[in-house]
């Protein structure tokens, strides 16, 4: 008997049943998934729930048919959470109106529900609050219907979007102005659970600027005091060295007039040293009637632009004017201020024998400031000297006293402003005078 004849008549019955198989296996496997989203979907319905719960969201319900086994054990879920709502509703606000994490945070912090309720005030907001304050006190029992901080947070409420920062006068005497934002609150999906007020007070940034520039004039008169002390011990050596030699000539029965003269010429050049050492330093710390006037950075930069143009020319320097249109005015002593400008332009020129470019320039800087920028093509500024270069007497130029950029830096001090300077050797350097825009 052939095998190939039983194994043809084999695979001829056998294929009918394995399709039928197949059929059947994938036919169950669908309907056991149908199944199993149908049975399995009030758990799901529960985790869900359960989650929305631990993240902190309030009243939280789930929603399963009547006539299902789990709606007995929905039933149950929807009383845990009502419970929990109402007793976080109850316990929430007063820990959180009593939180002292910042208590000495300076701007004043308040956050709201969606309904307007208080839920957290720092101490600083404390303050412009009523001294008998209820747990969960909305905001139109806060503040009076114009009050800035009340407008915030109904705007945020209302718009559900940020507010844009407005500085306001605040209405209670002695408040000064604020600096009020409101910002609404998102959950992680989307969903707005309320609002965060944020005031800042303008008066105390005020003060700290005051400090702040208060403590880099102690920094400056230290670097001063440290320049002089140099300046003037090096004549006292040299006058105290040549006493002495003095003193043993004159002892010596054998001294000679010539030799005599020689040590009082050179106690003589020393005193007038000192003397120019001390004169250089009246003339930089003798207080200064600033007589400011309204006035442009373009009137300035034309006012020294002959002298600069001549010293350009002279040193074979191209000389740029870059002066947009448009500049605030600014408020400044111009007789101080273009004496300032001119040494800063005067001393590029000088720093560029072999020809170069200058490049005198306004433009507005942040912070209500106007910029003043003298850049040149020069030598530059080797890094170790860019933290000396304003301090009295100290020059890297043969023949230069060291007074000239210490008056320009002193001159934009008495003007509440700053001066930068950046540089790299081989390429030059740039001096920004930052003035308060008038």
């Amino acid at each position: 008997m052939s095998t190939l004849l039983i194994r043809d008549d084999f695979e001829h019955n056998l294929y009918p049943a394995l399709l039928y198989a197949i059929a059947a296996l994938g036919g169950a496997s669908f309907i056991a998934l149908l199944l199993a989203q149908v049975l399995l979907r009030p758990i799901h319905v529960i985790r869900s729930g359960i989650t929305r719960l631990g993240r902190g969201e309030f009243g939280v319900m789930v929603d399963l048919p009547r006539d299902d086994e789990f709606a007995e054990l929905g039933e149950f879920f929807n009383a845990v959470s009502a419970r929990l709502s109402a007793d976080r509703a109850q316990t929430s606000p007063q820990p959180l109106f009593n939180n002292g994490d910042a208590p000495h945070t300076e701007d004043a912090v308040a956050v709201f529900d969606t309904q307007g309720a208080l839920l957290f005030a720092n101490e600083a907001m404390r303050q412009s609050l009523p001294r008998e304050l209820t747990a969960r006190a909305r905001v139109e029992d806060l503040w009076p219907s114009s009050h800035p901080f009340r407008v915030a947070v109904e705007d945020a409420r209302a718009s559900k979007q940020p507010r844009d920062p407005a500085t306001v006068s605040m209405p209670s005497p002695g408040s000064g102005e604020r600096l009020v934002l409101a910002h609404p609150l998102e959950a992680p999906g989307g969903r707005k659970i309320g609002v965060v007020l944020i005031a800042r007070n303008l008066d105390y940034l005020t003060q700290v600027r005051t400090t702040l520039s208060y403590s880099r004039k102690l920094a400056a008169l230290s670097r001063l005091s440290a320049g002089i002390a140099h300046e003037v011990k090096n004549p006292l050596n040299a006058t105290v060295i040549h006493l002495e030699l003095l003193k043993q000539q004159l002892a010596s029965p054998t001294s000679e007039p010539a030799a005599v003269n020689d040590h009082v010429s050179i106690i003589a050049a020393q005193m007038r040293r000192l003397d120019e050492v001390v004169q250089g330093f009246l003339r930089f710390i003798r207080p200064e009637d600033l007589k400011l006037e309204l006035t442009t950075v373009g009137a300035l930069i034309e006012a020294i632009h002959p002298i600069v143009a001549a010293e350009a020319e002279r040193n074979g320097v191209h000389l740029v004017i870059d002066m947009p249109a448009g500049l605030p005015d600014i408020r400044v002593d111009r007789g101080m201020l273009e004496q300032a400008l001119l040494n800063v332009a005067i001393n590029a020129c000088q720093a560029m024998p072999s020809g170069g470019r200058l490049r005198l320039a306004g433009t507005v800087a942040s912070q209500r400031r106007v910029a003043i920028i003298c850049e040149d093509t020069g030598h530059g500024i080797a890094p170790e000297n860019l933290d000396k270069v304003f301090n009295l007497y100290f020059t890297t130029k043969e023949g230069g006293s060291g007074i000239g950029l210490s008056m320009v830096y002193r001159t934009v001090q008495l003007h509440d402003g700053e001066l930068e300077v950046q540089s790299t050797p081989g390429h030059g350097a740039t001096f920004r005078m930052l003035l308060p825009q008038a």
